[in-house]
């Protein structure tokens, strides 16, 4: 059997659910991951692990669309200034939420429709990122807040099993 061939992204896992990182080069993939690690570690959101940085591989299974890290970098993240650095990992995670970094798409009030992605043929949740903004704040807004559209509209299903039972996000508890 083939290894599947990783990917230039970054992923962590919240809870149950990955979040998957993507953007160019110098976008700020490593410092999403780290500022979630700390968000997690502040009890500002559910607990955070490192899944990868750099390249992760991605693999769909059942429908569902699962990361864990490359070997030769497992258990290692940039942080720019301090180089690569150990921190705990998780070995895997099932992937609940996408994050695009310099997204081309980012916009203040965004479309539905580019609130979603496509990956390996599977559709997520999606936060698109525009380059002249924090992420952080971002990624944290979607696991403690409640999108109003959805909540006004739709309050009793659970879009592709990521919800609080409130409303379209994929908060884990």
């Amino acid at each position: 059997m083939t290894a599947a061939p990783s990917v230039h992204a970054s992923a962590v896992r919240i809870g149950d659910r990955a979040v998957l990182i993507r953007g160019p080069s110098g976008s700020g993939k490593s410092r999403l991951a780290f500022g979630l690690i700390v968000a997690g570690r502040a009890r500002q959101i559910p607990p955070v692990e490192l899944i990868g940085d750099d390249r992760v591989i991605l693999q769909r299974r059942d429908g569902r669309l699962w990361v864990r890290p490359a070997p030769e970098i497992a258990g290692m993240i940039e942080v720019r200034g301090l180089g690569l650095r150990r921190v705990p990992a998780a070995p895997e995670a099932m992937v609940g939420l996408l994050v695009d970094l310099a997204a081309s798409d980012a916009a203040r009030l965004p479309e539905a429709a580019s609130m979603r992605g496509i990956v390996e043929g599977v559709e997520l949740p999606r936060v698109p990122v525009g380059e002249a903004y924090d992420p952080l704040p971002l990624v944290v807004a979607a696991f403690t807040t409640i999108d109003a559209v959805a909540a006004a509209t739709q309050l009793d299903d659970c879009w592709k099993d990521f919800c609080n039972h409130m409303s379209h996000t994929i908060v884990t508890e």
